[in-house]
Protein backbone atom coordinates (compact mmCIF):
# COMPACT_ATOMS: atom_id res chain seq x y z
CA UNK A 1 0.00 0.00 0.00
CA UNK A 2 1.17 3.32 -1.06
CA UNK A 3 0.90 6.73 0.47
CA UNK A 4 -0.04 8.23 -3.15
CA UNK A 5 -0.87 6.97 -6.25
CA UNK A 6 0.64 10.02 -8.75
CA UNK A 7 -0.78 9.58 -12.13
CA UNK A 8 1.38 11.10 -14.97
CA UNK A 9 5.39 11.31 -14.68
CA UNK A 10 5.44 15.00 -16.18
CA UNK A 11 6.52 17.63 -14.33
CA UNK A 12 4.04 18.36 -11.96
CA UNK A 13 3.65 14.52 -11.33
CA UNK A 14 7.62 14.20 -11.05
CA UNK A 15 7.90 17.21 -8.39
CA UNK A 16 5.00 16.17 -6.51
CA UNK A 17 6.24 12.60 -5.79
CA UNK A 18 9.86 13.87 -5.10
CA UNK A 19 9.12 15.46 -2.47
CA UNK A 20 6.13 13.66 -1.10
CA UNK A 21 9.09 10.40 -1.04
CA UNK A 22 11.55 12.96 0.83
CA UNK A 23 9.32 13.83 3.29
CA UNK A 24 8.64 10.04 4.59
CA UNK A 25 5.87 9.00 2.04
CA UNK A 26 6.01 6.07 -0.22
CA UNK A 27 4.75 7.23 -4.22
CA UNK A 28 3.94 4.94 -6.78
CA UNK A 29 4.10 6.84 -10.35
CA UNK A 30 2.42 5.88 -13.86
CA UNK A 31 2.34 7.29 -17.14
CA UNK A 32 0.70 6.14 -20.54
CA UNK A 33 3.82 6.76 -22.68
CA UNK A 34 6.46 4.58 -22.79
CA UNK A 35 8.79 7.45 -21.27
CA UNK A 36 9.10 9.49 -18.31
CA UNK A 37 9.31 13.30 -18.15
CA UNK A 38 5.43 14.10 -20.44
CA UNK A 39 5.66 16.71 -22.82
CA UNK A 40 8.72 18.23 -21.97
CA UNK A 41 10.51 14.87 -22.81
CA UNK A 42 13.72 15.36 -24.68
CA UNK A 43 15.72 12.79 -26.72
CA UNK A 44 19.05 12.62 -28.30
CA UNK A 45 18.86 12.72 -32.50
CA UNK A 46 22.20 13.48 -34.36
CA UNK A 47 23.48 14.73 -31.25
CA UNK A 48 21.12 17.39 -30.33
CA UNK A 49 18.57 17.64 -27.43
CA UNK A 50 15.33 17.73 -29.46
CA UNK A 51 12.12 18.85 -28.13
CA UNK A 52 9.67 15.98 -28.80
CA UNK A 53 6.46 17.58 -28.10
CA UNK A 54 7.82 20.82 -29.13
CA UNK A 55 9.56 23.90 -27.40
CA UNK A 56 10.02 24.62 -23.79
CA UNK A 57 12.07 27.52 -22.87
CA UNK A 58 12.03 27.59 -18.67
CA UNK A 59 11.90 31.56 -17.67
CA UNK A 60 10.87 32.91 -14.38
CA UNK A 61 11.01 35.94 -12.10
CA UNK A 62 10.42 33.86 -9.40
CA UNK A 63 13.56 33.16 -7.01
CA UNK A 64 11.84 30.06 -5.26
CA UNK A 65 11.69 28.57 -8.08
CA UNK A 66 14.34 29.14 -9.84
CA UNK A 67 16.94 27.87 -6.72
CA UNK A 68 14.09 24.75 -6.70
CA UNK A 69 14.77 23.90 -10.29
CA UNK A 70 18.44 24.42 -10.44
CA UNK A 71 18.44 21.36 -8.04
CA UNK A 72 18.35 19.01 -10.67
CA UNK A 73 20.40 20.95 -13.72
CA UNK A 74 22.00 23.93 -14.80
CA UNK A 75 21.36 26.35 -17.12
CA UNK A 76 22.40 28.11 -20.53
CA UNK A 77 22.23 31.11 -21.66
CA UNK A 78 19.37 31.00 -24.15
CA UNK A 79 17.73 34.19 -24.93
CA UNK A 80 14.58 33.17 -26.90
CA UNK A 81 13.97 35.54 -30.20
CA UNK A 82 11.68 33.90 -32.81
CA UNK A 83 11.04 35.33 -36.03
CA UNK A 84 7.13 35.71 -37.93
CA UNK A 85 7.50 34.69 -41.12
CA UNK A 86 4.67 36.34 -43.23
CA UNK A 87 4.74 35.21 -46.76
CA UNK A 88 8.82 35.50 -46.85
CA UNK A 89 8.65 38.89 -45.17
CA UNK A 90 10.87 38.35 -41.51
CA UNK A 91 9.85 40.49 -38.25
CA UNK A 92 11.11 40.40 -34.88
CA UNK A 93 9.24 38.81 -31.86
CA UNK A 94 8.09 40.08 -29.29
CA UNK A 95 6.92 43.20 -30.97
CA UNK A 96 9.35 45.47 -29.93
CA UNK A 97 10.48 48.84 -32.42
CA UNK A 98 12.43 46.43 -34.54
CA UNK A 99 8.60 45.14 -35.53
CA UNK A 100 7.34 48.47 -35.54
CA UNK A 101 10.34 49.64 -37.53
CA UNK A 102 9.60 47.05 -40.35
CA UNK A 103 6.19 47.14 -40.36
CA UNK A 104 6.06 51.42 -40.43
CA UNK A 105 9.00 52.59 -41.01
CA UNK A 106 8.87 54.53 -37.74
CA UNK A 107 12.21 55.02 -35.43
CA UNK A 108 11.15 56.25 -31.91
CA UNK A 109 8.68 55.17 -29.53
CA UNK A 110 6.72 58.16 -29.99
CA UNK A 111 5.87 57.85 -33.12
CA UNK A 112 5.28 53.97 -32.95
CA UNK A 113 2.57 54.50 -30.13
CA UNK A 114 1.26 57.37 -32.10
CA UNK A 115 0.93 54.67 -35.36
CA UNK A 116 -0.68 52.10 -33.31
CA UNK A 117 -3.65 54.77 -31.41
CA UNK A 118 -4.53 55.89 -34.60
CA UNK A 119 -5.10 52.31 -35.80
CA UNK A 120 -6.94 52.07 -32.72
CA UNK A 121 -9.45 55.06 -32.91
CA UNK A 122 -9.58 54.09 -36.37
CA UNK A 123 -11.22 50.87 -35.19
CA UNK A 124 -13.45 52.51 -32.61
CA UNK A 125 -11.89 50.25 -30.04
CA UNK A 126 -12.60 51.51 -26.45
CA UNK A 127 -13.24 48.35 -24.11
CA UNK A 128 -11.58 45.15 -25.96
CA UNK A 129 -14.70 42.18 -25.95
CA UNK A 130 -12.36 39.24 -27.70
CA UNK A 131 -9.18 38.78 -28.56
CA UNK A 132 -9.27 40.84 -32.08
CA UNK A 133 -10.17 43.75 -30.50
CA UNK A 134 -7.48 43.26 -27.45
CA UNK A 135 -4.88 42.78 -30.56
CA UNK A 136 -5.71 45.56 -32.09
CA UNK A 137 -5.83 47.71 -29.27
CA UNK A 138 -2.06 46.54 -27.97
CA UNK A 139 -0.16 46.70 -31.24
CA UNK A 140 -3.20 47.89 -33.91
CA UNK A 141 -4.62 46.75 -37.49
CA UNK A 142 -1.46 46.32 -39.51
CA UNK A 143 0.37 44.24 -36.97
CA UNK A 144 -2.83 42.33 -36.25
CA UNK A 145 -3.65 41.05 -40.11
CA UNK A 146 -0.01 40.18 -40.74
CA UNK A 147 1.44 38.91 -37.31
CA UNK A 148 -1.45 37.81 -35.22
CA UNK A 149 -4.67 36.96 -36.63
CA UNK A 150 -3.59 34.00 -39.24
CA UNK A 151 -1.45 31.97 -36.58
CA UNK A 152 -3.68 32.27 -33.66
CA UNK A 153 -6.65 31.27 -35.80
CA UNK A 154 -4.48 28.19 -37.02
CA UNK A 155 -3.35 27.72 -33.33
CA UNK A 156 -7.27 27.90 -32.07
CA UNK A 157 -9.04 26.72 -34.73
CA UNK A 158 -11.61 29.92 -34.67
CA UNK A 159 -11.95 33.03 -35.31
CA UNK A 160 -9.97 36.22 -33.81
CA UNK A 161 -13.39 37.72 -32.98
CA UNK A 162 -14.80 34.32 -31.64
CA UNK A 163 -11.88 33.93 -28.95
CA UNK A 164 -11.35 35.57 -25.23
CA UNK A 165 -9.11 38.99 -25.03
CA UNK A 166 -7.15 37.34 -22.20
CA UNK A 167 -5.56 34.79 -24.25
CA UNK A 168 -3.39 37.59 -26.43
CA UNK A 169 -2.53 39.95 -22.73
CA UNK A 170 0.65 37.22 -22.17
CA UNK A 171 2.08 38.76 -25.36
CA UNK A 172 4.97 41.01 -25.11
CA UNK A 173 4.57 44.37 -26.42
CA UNK A 174 7.95 47.05 -25.79
CA UNK A 175 8.44 50.24 -27.44
CA UNK A 176 12.29 49.44 -26.43
CA UNK A 177 14.89 47.83 -29.58
CA UNK A 178 14.76 44.63 -27.23
CA UNK A 179 14.17 41.17 -28.88
CA UNK A 180 14.37 39.23 -25.51
CA UNK A 181 10.44 37.39 -25.47
CA UNK A 182 10.76 36.89 -22.09
CA UNK A 183 10.88 39.47 -19.76
CA UNK A 184 12.27 37.43 -17.09
CA UNK A 185 14.87 37.57 -14.77
CA UNK A 186 16.00 33.87 -15.25
CA UNK A 187 15.76 31.72 -18.50
CA UNK A 188 17.37 29.15 -20.52
CA UNK A 189 17.53 25.35 -21.58
CA UNK A 190 18.65 22.86 -19.15
CA UNK A 191 21.92 21.33 -20.14
CA UNK A 192 21.30 17.98 -21.35
CA UNK A 193 17.97 18.03 -21.78
CA UNK A 194 14.40 18.02 -19.81
CA UNK A 195 14.64 14.40 -19.46
CA UNK A 196 17.57 14.82 -17.21
CA UNK A 197 15.77 16.84 -14.86
CA UNK A 198 12.65 14.15 -14.64
CA UNK A 199 14.59 11.58 -13.66
CA UNK A 200 16.49 12.56 -11.07
CA UNK A 201 13.52 14.22 -9.52
CA UNK A 202 12.19 10.19 -9.76
CA UNK A 203 15.65 8.77 -8.46
CA UNK A 204 14.71 5.54 -5.60
CA UNK A 205 10.58 6.07 -6.78
CA UNK A 206 8.83 3.46 -8.45
CA UNK A 207 7.50 4.32 -11.81
CA UNK A 208 5.89 2.10 -14.37
CA UNK A 209 5.53 3.58 -17.82
CA UNK A 210 3.50 1.88 -20.49
CA UNK A 211 1.06 2.26 -17.67
CA UNK A 212 -2.39 3.29 -18.95
CA UNK A 213 -4.60 4.32 -15.28
CA UNK A 214 -7.82 3.88 -17.42
CA UNK A 215 -6.94 -0.14 -18.07
CA UNK A 216 -5.53 -0.88 -14.77
CA UNK A 217 -8.07 1.37 -12.69
CA UNK A 218 -9.21 -0.41 -9.95
CA UNK A 219 -5.88 -2.24 -9.32
CA UNK A 220 -4.17 1.01 -9.24
CA UNK A 221 -6.66 2.83 -6.56
CA UNK A 222 -6.27 -0.17 -4.53
CA UNK A 223 -2.58 0.22 -3.85
CA UNK A 224 -2.77 3.85 -2.69
CA UNK A 225 -4.46 6.09 -0.18
CA UNK A 226 -4.43 8.80 -1.92
CA UNK A 227 -4.13 9.85 -5.67
CA UNK A 228 -2.47 12.81 -7.50
CA UNK A 229 -4.06 13.00 -11.17
CA UNK A 230 -2.57 15.36 -13.56
CA UNK A 231 -4.66 13.61 -16.74
CA UNK A 232 -8.12 14.90 -18.05
CA UNK A 233 -10.09 15.70 -15.16
CA UNK A 234 -13.72 15.04 -16.94
CA UNK A 235 -11.73 11.41 -17.95
CA UNK A 236 -11.60 10.76 -14.41
CA UNK A 237 -15.28 11.05 -14.32
CA UNK A 238 -16.39 9.01 -17.67
CA UNK A 239 -17.03 12.58 -19.02
CA UNK A 240 -20.09 12.42 -16.68
CA UNK A 241 -20.87 16.04 -17.19
CA UNK A 242 -19.38 16.35 -21.12
CA UNK A 243 -16.39 16.02 -22.93
CA UNK A 244 -14.42 19.46 -22.03
CA UNK A 245 -12.87 20.60 -25.35
CA UNK A 246 -8.92 21.14 -25.93
CA UNK A 247 -6.40 21.60 -29.12
CA UNK A 248 -4.00 19.32 -30.00
CA UNK A 249 -0.89 19.21 -32.06
CA UNK A 250 0.82 16.83 -34.30
CA UNK A 251 4.91 17.37 -35.30
CA UNK A 252 6.86 16.32 -38.10
CA UNK A 253 10.08 16.14 -36.83
CA UNK A 254 13.23 15.18 -39.71
CA UNK A 255 17.21 15.13 -39.78
CA UNK A 256 18.59 17.29 -42.65
CA UNK A 257 21.62 15.74 -42.85
CA UNK A 258 22.73 18.05 -46.17
CA UNK A 259 23.22 21.53 -43.83
CA UNK A 260 23.86 21.32 -40.48
CA UNK A 261 21.84 25.10 -40.53
CA UNK A 262 18.42 25.13 -41.19
CA UNK A 263 16.65 28.20 -40.84
CA UNK A 264 19.35 30.32 -38.49
CA UNK A 265 16.35 30.27 -35.39
CA UNK A 266 15.36 28.09 -32.76
CA UNK A 267 12.04 29.18 -33.70
CA UNK A 268 10.02 30.59 -36.86
CA UNK A 269 6.69 31.42 -36.64
CA UNK A 270 4.68 31.35 -39.96
CA UNK A 271 2.18 33.69 -39.27
CA UNK A 272 -0.12 33.77 -42.69
CA UNK A 273 -3.27 31.54 -42.49
CA UNK A 274 -2.78 29.13 -45.97
CA UNK A 275 0.96 27.69 -44.15
CA UNK A 276 -0.66 24.67 -42.79
CA UNK A 277 1.83 24.74 -39.67
CA UNK A 278 2.22 27.66 -36.92
CA UNK A 279 5.71 27.04 -36.51
CA UNK A 280 9.49 25.62 -37.44
CA UNK A 281 11.71 24.57 -34.34
CA UNK A 282 15.34 24.19 -35.11
CA UNK A 283 16.36 22.19 -32.27
CA UNK A 284 20.18 22.90 -32.30
CA UNK A 285 20.01 26.42 -31.91
CA UNK A 286 18.66 25.97 -28.05
CA UNK A 287 22.31 25.42 -27.44
CA UNK A 288 24.00 28.50 -28.52
CA UNK A 289 27.62 27.12 -30.14
CA UNK A 290 26.68 23.43 -30.85
CA UNK A 291 28.51 22.56 -33.69
CA UNK A 292 26.72 19.65 -35.32
CA UNK A 293 27.37 17.58 -38.89
CA UNK A 294 23.40 17.74 -39.24
CA UNK A 295 19.93 19.57 -37.49
CA UNK A 296 17.26 18.77 -36.32
CA UNK A 297 14.22 20.44 -37.58
CA UNK A 298 10.11 19.98 -36.09
CA UNK A 299 7.11 21.41 -37.71
CA UNK A 300 4.21 22.13 -35.91
CA UNK A 301 0.32 21.72 -36.78
CA UNK A 302 -2.64 22.30 -34.31
CA UNK A 303 -6.10 20.89 -34.82
CA UNK A 304 -8.98 20.50 -32.83
CA UNK A 305 -9.32 17.75 -30.01
CA UNK A 306 -10.59 14.55 -29.95
CA UNK A 307 -11.21 11.20 -27.92
CA UNK A 308 -7.76 9.55 -28.38
CA UNK A 309 -5.69 12.62 -28.98
CA UNK A 310 -3.19 13.88 -26.69
CA UNK A 311 -4.85 17.41 -25.17
CA UNK A 312 -2.12 20.32 -25.32
CA UNK A 313 -4.33 23.28 -24.99
CA UNK A 314 -7.66 23.70 -22.96
CA UNK A 315 -10.25 25.79 -24.63
CA UNK A 316 -10.76 27.95 -21.71
CA UNK A 317 -14.15 29.99 -23.04
CA UNK A 318 -16.94 30.32 -20.80
CA UNK A 319 -18.48 27.33 -21.47
CA UNK A 320 -15.74 25.06 -20.65
CA UNK A 321 -14.64 26.68 -17.67
CA UNK A 322 -18.13 26.44 -16.69
CA UNK A 323 -18.19 22.77 -17.24
CA UNK A 324 -14.74 22.30 -15.48
CA UNK A 325 -16.42 24.02 -12.13
CA UNK A 326 -18.99 21.48 -12.10
CA UNK A 327 -16.44 18.48 -11.94
CA UNK A 328 -14.15 20.78 -9.65
CA UNK A 329 -17.69 20.60 -7.42
CA UNK A 330 -18.04 16.63 -8.19
CA UNK A 331 -14.54 15.93 -7.63
CA UNK A 332 -15.03 17.87 -3.88
CA UNK A 333 -17.72 15.93 -2.90
CA UNK A 334 -17.15 12.50 -4.35
CA UNK A 335 -12.97 12.09 -4.25
CA UNK A 336 -11.89 14.20 -1.14
CA UNK A 337 -8.87 12.11 -1.60
CA UNK A 338 -7.90 12.82 -4.96
CA UNK A 339 -6.34 15.80 -6.37
CA UNK A 340 -6.26 17.22 -9.46
CA UNK A 341 -3.30 18.73 -10.70
CA UNK A 342 -1.70 20.21 -13.67
CA UNK A 343 -2.81 21.95 -17.03
CA UNK A 344 -5.60 18.94 -17.18
CA UNK A 345 -6.59 18.20 -13.98
CA UNK A 346 -6.83 21.90 -13.44
CA UNK A 347 -8.04 22.58 -17.04
CA UNK A 348 -5.44 25.56 -17.03
CA UNK A 349 -2.40 26.42 -19.08
CA UNK A 350 0.88 26.96 -16.85
CA UNK A 351 3.76 28.13 -17.74
CA UNK A 352 6.64 25.82 -15.97
CA UNK A 353 7.72 27.84 -13.84
CA UNK A 354 3.95 28.71 -12.88
CA UNK A 355 3.73 24.64 -12.30
CA UNK A 356 6.23 23.99 -10.25
CA UNK A 357 5.52 26.85 -7.85
CA UNK A 358 1.57 25.32 -8.04
CA UNK A 359 2.57 22.07 -7.20
CA UNK A 360 4.62 23.37 -4.22
CA UNK A 361 1.56 24.88 -3.02
CA UNK A 362 -0.45 21.66 -3.15
CA UNK A 363 2.28 20.31 -1.56
CA UNK A 364 1.77 22.59 1.69
CA UNK A 365 -1.93 22.38 1.32
CA UNK A 366 -1.91 18.55 1.63
CA UNK A 367 0.96 19.23 4.88
CA UNK A 368 3.68 17.37 3.15
CA UNK A 369 5.91 20.53 2.94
Amino acid sequence: MYDYLIVGAGLTGAIFAREAKIHGKSVLVTDKRPHIAGNIYTENISGISVHTYGPHIFHTNNHRVWQYINQFTSFNRFTNSPIANYYGEIYSLPFSMYTFNKMWGVITPEEARAKIEAQKREAGISSPKNLEEQAISLVGRDIYECLIKGYTEKQWGRPCSELPAFIIKRLPVRFTWDNNYFNALYQGIPNGGYTKIIERMLEGIDVRTNCDFFAHRAELESTAKHIVFTGQIDAYFGHELGNLEYRTLRFETEILSGTNNFQGNAIVNYTDRETPFTRCIEHKHFYPGLETEATVITHEYPSEWRPGDEPYYPVNNDKNNRLYESYREMARAKCPDVIFAGRLGEYKYYDMDAAVLRVLELLEENHIL
